[in-house]
């Protein structure tokens, strides 16, 4: 991405300029008015994105836009979407949104992927998606049986990170109506007998899902339930029979005990946090069938068309990074709240966090040299209005700058409506009561105000709707990576300490080589003392 901007990020005129803009609002908020609230809200399909309540301006917008001219963000979604190695560290495609595409074309250019072929790619994905409905479909009509020819009545998914978050928040919002659904990820032997607790071996189906089919968390997982249904059912091809690998390493897979036509594909263009939309989400496809599977990436596409076409000035993931930048570099939030008013919603906090600390946890540009200027804000929240009686106090008069996002849906799933009144009404009032403050006398009972929010309204929790709020919030994330010029598609902070384990994990049984520190070390003794 090094291309895209000539000079450091601090360095660009529109950024010298929001410095001084950031000086200009400290103590102004605009005025909230219908011109303004028009302005500031933006329709993208079926989700409203209000941003009235952010502390800018229309003079710091035009800064904002002209900060990510500077910054080469027309150039940067271009490049994203021909498939060129917008990857840098690892000189690879990132081409997640081939993963959505609609039947390729008949005489589409087949040049390889990563090096402009985004056709290719798209092919790739169209070919492996008609296997994993066909796999979903059989699963879902009882046409899968297990190896005592019963019908699979339950699905038990492996794997870790995104793998694991995209899929689990997609089944959980939405519901669906196939078969039981389990994710295990945590290598935490009581997340693995929770998982397995009153399953039946002879109707379960597992899903292992690894890139590399070597991420350690995800292996161990899957021995523990491969021996699971080896002694339980006495049957050595029941892995054959009710094991499916989403994998690039189809040779590990096959040691493991997957046959070559239940391994489904990755490949390098595909991160992690970006792969629920790839046969890593056939869970939701189990869950939700074929149409509903499709209407989840039909609303993705939506949005996918509009981050490309769309002006600067109207690009809703883009202004979205601006305002994060906003706050992040020259209002001093360093975390951002996201507050979702609806339970189908509660594992939105946890998928994001991923999304945007994974991607945007960096401190080194493209370029290798150190980036001098703040990344990604600490990502938190949680299931409203659980958290008005938790961390809210912190967000009205906590001495700490934070952003926030709320979300909420117009139309319930459920028959309750005076109980979906309230819940909107909560969360109208939230944002309003933290942009407005309250005025008093009384120094305890005294709220600031003027605390940025934007409110996500969904006309309804579909599955094109979860689609299009995930696919805009993936589309944020790479133009924020963009602005700050760092490469939000490698994650190589998470390896070091995984690196370190291995060692710890021999010394706890007895073979330690020594390569801890003295606490470590001091640590391990006292585990295997306590362990007599």
């Amino acid at each position: 991405m090094s291309a895209w901007a000539s000079r450091p990020p601090q360095r660009l005129p529109a950024w010298q300029a929001l410095r001084e803009a950031a000086q200009r609002q400290a103590s102004a908020l605009p005025r909230l008015d219908a011109r303004r609230v028009v302005r500031f809200s933006h329709r993208l399909g079926p989700l409203l994105v209000a941003c009235a309540r952010q502390r800018v301006d229309e003079p710091t917008l035009g800064l904002l836009l002209e900060l990510a001219a500077e910054s080469g963000l027309a150039d940067a979604i271009r490049d994203l979407f021909a498939g060129q190695a917008v990857n840098t560290t690892e000189d690879r495609a990132a081409l997640h949104m081939a993963l959505r595409a609609t039947a390729p074309r008949p005489n589409a250019s087949l040049t390889a992927p990563g090096k402009g072929g985004a056709a290719a790619a798209s092919h790739a994905a169209w070919q492996a998606r008609q296997r994993l409905l066909d796999m979903a479909e059989d699963v879902r009509a009882g046409r899968w049986q297990g190896c005592g020819g019963k019908p699979i009545g339950a699905v038990l998914h492996i794997g870790i990170g995104g793998s694991h978050l995209g899929p689990a928040l997609a089944v959980d919002a939405l519901g669906g109506d196939g078969p039981e659904i389990r994710f295990l990820a945590n290598v935490d032997g009581a997340a693995a007998e929770a998982a397995l607790a009153g399953l039946d071996p002879e109707t379960t189906l597992a899903i292992v899902v690894s890139k590399s089919f070597a991420t350690e968390e995800t292996l161990a997982n899957a021995a523990t339930v491969r021996s699971w249904f080896i002694e339980r059912t006495c049957d050595p091809d029941v892995v054959a029979r009710q094991f499916v690998a989403v994998t690039a390493n189809a040779k590990a897979a096959a040691a493991f005990g997957v046959p070559p036509a239940h391994c489904l594909p990755l490949w390098d263009w595909v991160g992690g946090r970006f792969s629920l939309w790839s046969a890593a989400g056939l869970p939701i496809a189990i869950a939700l069938g074929r149409a509903g599977f499709e209407a989840l990436l039909a609303g993705a596409r939506e949005v996918d068309a509009h981050f490309q076409s769309a002006p600067l000035a109207d690009n809703v993931p883009l202004l979205l990074a601006l305002l994060q930048v906003w706050h992040t570099n020259f209002l001093g939030a360093s975390s951002h709240a996201v507050l979702p008013y609806d339970r189908r919603l509660r594992l939105l906090p946890d998928y994001l966090q991923q999304l945007e600390m994974e991607s945007n946890g960096k401190s080194t540009r493209t370029d290798g040299t150190r980036c001098e200027v703040d990344t990604a804000p600490v990502v938190w929240g949680g299931e409203e209005t659980n958290g008005q009686h938790a961390y809210h106090q912190l967000l009205h008069q906590g001495t700490r700058v934070v952003s926030a996002d709320f979300l909420a849906c117009a139309t319930p799933a459920h028959a309750l409506a005076a109980h979906h009144d309230a819940l909107l009404g909560n969360c109208f009032a939230q944002s309003q009561a933290l942009w407005e403050g309250h005025r008093t006398a009384d120094p305890h009972r005294l709220t600031p105000g003027g605390r940025p929010s934007t409110t996500i309204l969904i006309d309804e929790l579909t599955p094109r709707a979860l689609g299009a709020l995930l696919a805009l919030y993936e589309h944020k994330a790479f133009c924020a990576g963009a602005l700050w010029q760092i490469n939000p598609f490698d994650q190589f902070g998470v390896e070091v300490g995984k690196r370190l384990a291995g060692p710890i994990v021999r010394a706890l049984r007895g073979d330690d080589d020594g390569r801890a520190d003295a606490l470590t070390s001091h640590l391990v003794g006292e585990v295997r003392r306590l362990r007599g």
